[in-house]
């Protein structure tokens, strides 16, 4: 039963669960018939006991009669060690081993305690109490068995009676009382991926939970220790290339995967083989306990289940480990920090990282309030006081709010991660990634420089490099406005790196709500391929390249190997629990307007010096003069005033192919696709997929 009562801050109604059962002695109803049962099992063991003496010594009188007194005596000490050691608080209906393990301990510790006093009281000539040290021995040994075998049977008893309640409560017709198609006694038979802790803990929680909708059958383990083994009363089978022939005669339907941590690689392999025999496969790389609500109902256990980590998308262990965050926090201490476009997906997560670097200011800049707010909210949250934050709301456009804004905080270090970034869109409104990511790079620059900026870091992307469509030709003009300033007493540099995993706008969140829909996931292209990164490695890589930064250098991150989107796309449709072209369908469309099928490898070691860090490399090429570039923006800033009347212009375009001397066509560039090295190098690719 619930009764409704009135919330004190709210004033609305709320309901509470009314117990049913009042305490006694402010204890619950269960753990008095616990104790009672406890003492009569103490009882019933001192009998016993004393039966067996008889029988030793026939001629002893009846032990109850004369001994009663070092029975009260070692009784009180036993409980008393219970009720300190919290036995009775434990729930006896669930395998717990600590439980058990404490209930030994409290007896065993109390019984040497209760002989010792049976002794000092003898000592003191009180005898009626003592207590031979024997008779402690057998006496506790054989309360801890008849303890723990009242408990077990307790615990069967238990999930016996759940299962009948279980069965009865299902229809006729194979659904139960809530309507489920799959209820109780159609359970979907599973295989664990992992026999460890939390296998172990998985498979338990399915098995002792009525309302479950999976039923575990084995589990599957590299280990050999393991192999052929039994786990929670589950045979172990071995992970090699027979066990797809095994599973096919056992009732398994579906497979967890229950290895926190896994690596990349090894989670992709899982994901495809058992995918590809038709099974699906389902994520359970989280605590048990944050699962345990959700195993309840076939619907939240899924949505549980399917999580997964945008790591696992890349087919490679994370680089965040290669980056020596110790650096970056002497370097970023107490500097200002200026973060431009600060609320988006990489400069969001910029912010987070300097702020773990303990800076004297971080300000946030940002034209959309909405990405502004939440993080501002969300390091207030974490750093409260600790934090020296400000928020600021401005467009990089315009020049005399960004002149205000740093005269106000003289930033030590920016980065500049405010710009157009969506590709078919920006082809579309061509004036507009001019004015923001052209112009406002320019801005920004020239506030660095007039109020002594120690450095200023552009974030760039690989789409820069000979670029096919006009957001990839405004990144390439904006590395140029960066790379003449070599003169500048400010110290400039430009990041490129490829496309970022899970960022606003990529195909990561596109593919997820496309699968939640029920598919189909579409793909431009069956050959496109593209470099990924994480946005923590992009965001620490950007940190550690600014600190590096000298005279405008280019800095290039290494991307590693490319990825085919096919892949990609067939591989999380694996990883939300579906089959790819069976659950899910994946189909093609066509090149949006643009796009390219491949993007450029970044790390051309003939074009590239090293540094320091492996993961990062400078592009040794020839920077315009600050004259050139004053010219180059003076034809770009003509032709969008004068196009300024047209919602598209092919002018523009024109006018960056001619300041832009790498801009190509697209088509020019994917006809010779299959000779590039990049198509060539899929081998990334196949590795991704683990075949």
């Amino acid at each position: 039963m619930k009764k409704s009562h009135m919330d004190a801050r709210s004033g609305t109604p709320t309901l509470e669960a009314t117990p049913k059962y009042r305490p006694i002695f402010g204890m619950h109803p269960r753990m008095l018939m616990m104790i009672g049962i406890d003492i009569l099992c103490f009882v019933g063991t001192y009998l016993l006991n004393s039966f067996v003496d008889i029988l030793v010594e026939p001629t002893q009188p009846f032990p109850l009669l004369s001994k009663w007194p070092n029975m009260l005596l070692l009784l009180c000490f036993v409980m008393a060690g219970r009720f300190l050691l919290s036995v009775y608080r434990n729930i006896w209906r669930y395998p717990n081993v600590r439980a058990y393990l404490t209930i030994v301990v409290a007896d065993g510790s109390c019984g040497v305690l209760g002989l010792l006093f049976s002794y000092l009281l003898a000592r003191l000539g009180c005898s009626v109490f003592y207590i031979d040290v024997w008779q402690v021995i057998s006496l506790i040994a054989l309360f801890d068995l008849f303890t723990l075998v009242i408990r077990f049977a307790y615990q069967l008893y238990h999930q016996r009676k759940h299962h009948i309640v279980s069965a009865a409560d299902q229809a006729p017709d194979g659904t139960d009382d809530t309507g489920a198609t799959e209820g109780p006694l159609n359970k979907i038979g599973i295989a664990i991926v992992g026999a460890g802790q939390v296998g172990f803990h998985l498979a338990e929680e399915l098995r002792n939970s009525p309302r479950a909708h999976y039923h575990p059958v084995c589990f599957i383990d590299k280990d050999p220790n393991k192999v052929g083994m039994r786990v929670s009363d589950l045979k172990v089978y071995a992970d090699d290339d027979h066990t797809i022939d095994i599973l096919r005669t056992l009732p398994v339907q579906e497979i967890f995967v229950a290895i926190p941590g896994l690596p990349a690689n090894d989670y992709q392999r899982i994901i495809t083989a058992y995918s590809d025999a038709g099974y699906k496969v389902k994520n359970y790389d989280f605590p048990v306990r944050d699962a345990l609500h959700a195993l309840a109902d076939e619907s939240s256990t899924r949505r549980v289940m399917r999580e997964f980590r945008i790591e696992d998308l890349l087919g490679r262990e994370s680089l965040e480990g290669k980056i020596d965050t110790g650096v970056l926090k002497s370097y970023y201490k107490d500097r200002v920090v200026l973060v431009t476009g600060g609320g988006g997906s990489i400069g969001s997560e910029i912010c987070r990282q300097i702020a773990s670097c303990r800076p004297r200011q971080l300000i946030v800049l940002d034209i959309y309030e909405n990405n502004a707010y939440e993080i501002q909210q969300e390091l207030s949250r974490q750093y409260g006081d600790h934090l020296n934050l400000a928020v600021e709301i401005a467009s990089v456009r315009d020049v005399e709010r960004l002149d205000c804004i740093f005269r106000h905080y003289r930033p030590n270090v920016i980065f500049h991660a405010a710009a157009h970034k969506h590709v078919p869109l920006m082809e579309h409104s061509s004036c507009e990634v001019i004015k923001n990511n052209v112009m406002g790079t320019y801005n920004a620059a020239n506030m660095a420089e007039k109020y002594g900026a120690e450095k200023f870091v552009l974030i760039s992307s690989d789409k820069a490099v000979n670029p096919t469509n006009i957001m990839g030709a405004s990144k390439r003009m904006c590395e140029m406005v960066i790379q003449c300033r070599r003169d500048s007493r400010t110290a400039f540099a430009a990041v490129r790196f490829g496309n970022v995993l899970g960022s606003n706008g990529s195909v990561i969140p596109l593919f997820k709500k496309q699968i939640d829909a029920g598919g189909p996931v579409t793909v431009t292209s069956k050959r496109i391929i593209r470099y990924f990164m994480t946005i923590p490695e992009a965001s620490r890589l950007v940190l550690t390249a600014g600190s590096m930064a000298k005279d405008g250098e280019l800095f290039v991150l290494n991307m590693g190997k490319p990825v085919r989107i096919w892949d990609m796309a067939e591989n999380m449709v694996r990883m939300t629990g579906h089959i790819p072209g069976v659950d899910i369908e994946i189909v093609e469309t066509q090149l949006r307007p643009g796009e390219k099928l491949y993007e450029e490898l970044l790390i051309k070691t003939e074009h590239m010096t090293k540094t320091d860090n492996e993961l990062i490399f400078i592009e040794t090429d020839s920077p315009f003069t600050r004259e050139e570039i004053e010219e180059k923006l003076a034809r770009l800033n003509a032709v969008v005033k004068e196009t300024v009347d047209e919602l598209s212009s092919p002018r523009i375009k024109e006018v960056m192919r001619e300041v832009v001397p790498t801009f190509h066509d697209p088509e020019e560039v994917n006809a010779i696709a299959e000779a590039s090295s990049e198509m060539q190098n899929t081998a990334g690719a196949e590795a991704y997929t683990g075949s």
